[in-house]
């Protein structure tokens, strides 16, 4: 097994409660952790054998462009769509900053973040 991570993707997007907040839109910080079995790719050194991080950040990117009033729904779709798009992900976290929020106060950012594992598939034969 392996991790491959991509941090700090720097994304402006328009979520959030307020109607101001969609409208205006702020600054939002995203990382993405996935596991994997990197063993194959790390034999083959084919881009095809492993999760490329190219389409991890595209997944954010796309996700991220669709408003939603909570960061938590914003982190459900990532993570739906990366174990949609990528057989080999055994599990994923995600972390979603909303930069400087409106919340009245001195406060660099709020964070929200959920972690999924792959579910076990199971034939019957």
């Amino acid at each position: 097994m392996g991790i491959i991570k991509v941090e700090n993707i720097r994304v402006f997007a328009n979520h959030g409660c307020l109607k101001e907040e969609t409208a205006i839109g702020s600054d939002y910080r995203v990382d993405l952790k996935v596991k994997a079995n990197l063993k194959t790719s790390s034999k083959t050194d084919e881009l095809s054998d492993t999760v490329d991080y190219v389409f991890l950040n595209k997944v954010v990117r796309d996700e991220m462009a669709i408003p939603s009033k909570l960061l938590e729904t914003v982190a459900k779709r990532i993570l739906n769509r990366v174990f949609k798009e990528s057989s080999i992900i055994t599990k994923a976290t995600v972390a979603v900053s909303k930069i400087n929020p409106p919340i009245g106060g001195d406060v660099e950012m709020v964070t929200i973040k959920m972690s999924q594992k792959r579910k076990k598939q199971t034939y019957l034969g």
